[in-house]
């Protein structure tokens, strides 16, 4: 059975990260841009983090660039736009797709694991949130019209 945990990335800095240091922990894994009209949810997303961290949450912000061209920089860029503006300390990657053949493989398993609205699997647009319980299956999907502090209640099930 394949989970969260068998997958790695690489990190904004460059160096790979496998999700399996995240063992054991509760994840919320979006993808994210800096120049949509959803920018701002990165202040909830941070706000999650220092509120559940302690009891086991991972955000996981995966830049992404295949919706209206909103994440155009490089990874620096991206990690001082996020610092700058929204004081984000939760683990951050380099860019990946979401979509189409080089769609990361997290982000694939992530889509076959819930399908999206009618069935229709493919990410809609930035912060799409996908949260993934202690056990590193996915529980539940979330629309990117759906603000972090809306998830409250679904995170703390998962954390128990």
């Amino acid at each position: 059975m394949t989970t969260a945990y068998d997958f790695s990335a690489t990190g904004i800095d460059g160096q790979q990260v496998a999700l399996d240091d995240y063992r054991g922990k509760v994840l919320l894994v979006v993808n994210v841009a800096s120049k949509c009209g959803f920018t701002p949810q990165y202040e909830g997303l941070e706000a999650l983090w220092r509120r559940y961290a302690e009891r086991g949450l991972v955000v996981l912000g995966f830049p992404c660039d295949q919706f209206g061209h909103q994440e155009p920089g490089d990874e620096a860029e991206i990690r001082n736009f996020c610092s700058l503006n929204y004081d984000v300390t939760f683990p951050m990657f380099a860019k990946v797709d979401v979509n189409g053949d080089a769609a990361h493989p997290l982000w694939k398993w992530l889509k076959d694991e819930k399908g999206g609205f009618l069935g229709i699997d493919a990410i809609k647009w930035n912060f799409s949130k996908f949260l993934v319980g202690r056990d590193g299956r996915v529980l539940k999907r979330y629309a990117p019209t759906e603000k972090p502090e809306a998830l409250t209640d679904d995170i703390e099930a998962a954390l128990g």
